[in-house]
């Protein structure tokens, strides 16, 4: 008979769960495992909300397991290491992204992407090798095998940091495989979310030229004047798409919302690159002829591995690149999941989990 969620381990633990399809979050007791040999083991101090946790407590994906601990930006201090363990000690500012487990020996693990291996354990609403299910960020304390474990360097704030490990990633990656980094390039940005905001940042710090494409002409101001974006195109203003025909070298689109992909492929150049980011639910229409004409290539992407997502964060360190945030706590996570349905986020939250999480208990 399988053991309850709070006594499948010897460590007790604190978080916030969804119970079922409603997707309301409250106080869940269940357990952590001990800190093995090469784990790490530490207090969560901040947890990012991804809409991919919004999907699932709400079982939108159709693969959620109740009880559902969400969370996979989660950032906080080492209070305990495996004999094994090397790369950290107690002290230590460290994060968990979106996945804890991977085979390590296939083709994808031996290269670095074990975001792309088949076994890939996420960080929560999955089984691990020993049966238990994963649980997420939105709890008091996180164990994962050190290799898991991504080092927040000391000049990065771990509230706005916590985001990269999932959104940075997201799009940083992209980026640097499909070549859209070198200085000069001309990178259009589709979506000025939780994503796209970083996007903008991490092209810019790579020396591209950006211009951010949005359905909200009202967003113009903050793309060009806060996040530094060379131009701004309505999506849905056909004189402005049509004038920025065959300009771009790549794009970034991290739209999850049914959108035409049309318009977005006239506006690269021959050769050009039109990435994937985003997940819609429902499959979208593919003219398959302008990719023909003009050797454009259509592609995706799904954060990165271990190795990349290290480089991303001390990248973004050198460049000061941090998520803009809204600090809530815990007790408002439900609220910040209806506004989060409706974009009105600017542009990621994050949980204070230190703070706020046991006086909610």
């Amino acid at each position: 008979m399988a053991k309850s969620p709070e006594v499948e381990h010897p460590n007790k633990a604190l978080g916030w769960a969804a119970r079922d399809t409603s997707g309301i979050l409250s106080p869940f007791n269940f357990s952590r495992r001990a800190t093995g040999e090469k784990d790490v083991k530490f207090k969560v101090l901040y947890c990012g909300i991804c809409h991919s946790d919004l999907h699932m407590i709400l079982n939108e994906w159709g693969m959620t397991t109740y009880p559902l601990i969400p969370g996979h930006e989660i950032v906080g201090v080492v209070t305990d290491v495996g004999s094994k363990v090397q790369k950290f000690k107690v002290g230590d500012k460290v994060g968990v992204g979106c996945m804890v487990g991977a085979c390590l020996s296939c083709d994808s693990c031996t290269n670095h992407l074990e975001n792309y291996c088949p076994k890939t354990i996420l960080t929560y609403g999955a089984k691990y090798y020993d049966g238990t299910t994963t649980y997420g960020g939105y709890s008091d304390t996180m164990v994962s095998d050190e290799h898991f474990v991504i080092r927040i360097p000391e000049n990065l704030p771990l509230d706005s940091s916590a985001p990269l490990l999932c959104a940075g990633i997201t799009v940083y990656s992209p980026l640097r495989f499909y070549g859209l980094d070198k200085p000069g390039m001309h990178v259009g940005v589709v979506g000025l979310g939780g994503l796209g905001h970083v996007a903008v940042k991490f092209a810019k710090a790579m020396g591209v030229k950006v211009t951010v494409i949005s359905s909200s002409p009202n967003k113009k101001k903050e793309a060009m004047e806060h996040l530094g974006a060379d131009s701004f195109l309505v999506s849905k203003d056909q004189d402005q798409m049509q004038a920025a025909q065959g300009t771009m070298d790549g794009i970034i689109d991290t739209v999850s919302a049914q959108h035409p992909l049309l318009p977005l492929i006239g506006l690269l150049k021959t050769q050009g690159k039109l990435v994937m980011v985003g997940a819609p639910e429902k499959p979208l229409e593919l003219p398959v002829f302008p990719l023909v004409m003009a050797r454009k290539l259509l592609g995706g992407s799904c954060i990165g591995g271990m190795k990349e997502t290290q480089e991303m964060i001390d990248f973004a360190a050198k460049h000061n690149i941090k998520a803009d945030i809204e600090v809530i706590p815990i007790d408002y996570v439900n609220t910040a999941m209806e506004r989060l349905q409706k974009a009105d986020v600017r542009y990621r939250f994050v949980i204070d989990i230190a703070n706020t999480l046991k006086s909610n208990a």
